[in-house]
């Protein structure tokens, strides 16, 4: 699924753990002509090393854009994450429809809509929508919670012993970044049309189980705790954790316990060719990290 692979393929926050992983896959599938953008392009002098061209593109500045998305054919835009991302957002598919690109990739959530409980995914309905609206060709991948996150909410749940959430015991269908960036970079490869899939792991996981992963890597025993969305809330920001993000957590965790993050889908298998990494097999191959 690599028809595309000579236009020319533009990835947005290249310099990021997800864009590296993005343009990492592009390489490794024989893409001739791939574009990093990044707000700081000296963080990418390794892939320009590699043949890659680097651009400055920066969604707050008007002009970084224009140059960004200029003969680009085909644009994955990678999810910022900032307060005002709607507007960041909005404007690069502005920029990208100016520009003349044909296709956008974008990394979105599961259940995007516009209500103003939901947080930041709120800006993901904004952006789709935007998309929609442009004429473009897109492929709108619905990005489940990443498995990676359950590393970052190890070390205070293997330190306390208490795993705590707002889920409701609903399931989370985790996915690794790993294989949401494969199969991103596959997308811009191959996809066509338009397109809203949700990505996901092979199967959904209760924050239960993944205490009872967590206990059963490290021999530290730890249990889940279940509190409202407010007591969640209350807990991230008094632990220190931004308005925006402790918002955005709260708002996935309420999306599970309504069960729109139990689904799953054939979506990395079908554009990556290869089956999504279970959580319990990611945690178990990092497990060095959850014992740091």
């Amino acid at each position: 699924m690599s028809q595309f692979k000579d236009k020319t393929l533009l990835v947005t926050g290249a310099a990021g753990h997800f864009g590296r992983l993005a343009v990492a896959e592009l390489l490794e599938r024989g893409a001739t002509r791939i574009v990093a953008g990044t707000r700081d392009p000296s963080q990418l002098d390794a892939l320009a090393a590699r043949g890659v061209e680097v651009r400055r593109l920066d969604f707050d500045d008007a002009d970084s854009m224009a140059a960004g998305f200029a003969g680009v054919d085909r644009a994955l835009i990678i999810s910022t994450v900032a307060p005002n991302r709607t507007a960041q957002q909005t404007a690069a598919v502005a920029a990208a429809k100016a520009a003349g690109v044909q296709h956008l990739v974008y990394t979105s959530a599961p259940n995007a809509r516009p209500n103003a409980s939901v947080g930041g995914i709120a800006d993901h309905f904004w952006t789709e929508q935007a998309i929609a609206a442009s004429g473009l060709d897109f492929t709108l991948l619905r990005n489940h919670i990443y498995a990676d996150m359950a590393i970052v909410a190890a070390a205070s749940a293997l330190a306390s012993g208490q795993l705590f959430d707002a889920t409701n015991g609903g399931g989370r269908n985790y996915v690794t970044r790993a294989d949401t960036a494969r199969t991103a970079a596959c997308a811009l490869l191959g996809a066509t049309g338009k397109e809203i899939l949700d990505m996901t792991g092979p199967a959904p996981v209760t924050q239960e189980e993944l205490a009872a992963l967590y206990t059963r890597l490290t021999g530290k025993p730890v249990a889940r705790v279940g509190l409202s969305g407010e007591q969640l809330l209350g807990g991230l920001e008094a632990a220190g954790v931004p308005p925006f993000m402790a918002m955005l957590l709260v708002a996935f965790d309420l999306d599970a316990a309504a069960g729109h993050h139990a689904i799953t889908t054939d979506t990395v298998e079908r554009y990556s060719g290869r089956k999504p990494q279970a959580l319990a097999d990611f945690l178990a191959a990092n497990r060095a990290a959850l014992l740091a």
